[in-house]
């Protein structure tokens, strides 16, 4: 019984990164940002500006709104590109870091 218990863990698939994972079906903003964004703007892992907290947000440039859709599509210091999900577009990526702004500052004026 343990030669066919090791040679089953032996057959175990590793599982699977980001990249190599199955695509959401429906990628909606909040979707692509609980996937490439919330691991670390939720904990604020890393140094990432927390989501909810616009404390967090101060000081970044006034063209925030643009540059963070740069810096999540190529990345930037920490900050990998993508969030390191490759399964999501720059548009959707784009779209993730909207969602995260409008929750971060719900009252604040789009660009």
């Amino acid at each position: 019984m343990c030669a066919a218990c090791q040679q089953s863990d032996q057959d175990a698939t590793p599982p699977a990164s980001a990249d190599e994972q199955a695509r959401p079906e429906h990628v909606t903003p909040n979707v692509a940002y609980e996937h490439a964004c919330a691991g670390c703007h939720e904990t604020g892992k890393d140094g990432a500006p927390r989501t909810g907290d616009p404390d967090a947000w101060a000081g970044r440039s006034a063209l925030w709104e643009a540059v963070l859709f740069e810096h999540a599509q190529k990345g930037y210091f920490k900050m990998p590109p993508h969030g390191h999900d490759g399964r999501f577009t720059d548009d959707e990526v784009a779209a993730a870091a909207q969602y995260m702004l409008e929750i971060t500052h719900p009252d604040r004026p789009r660009d």
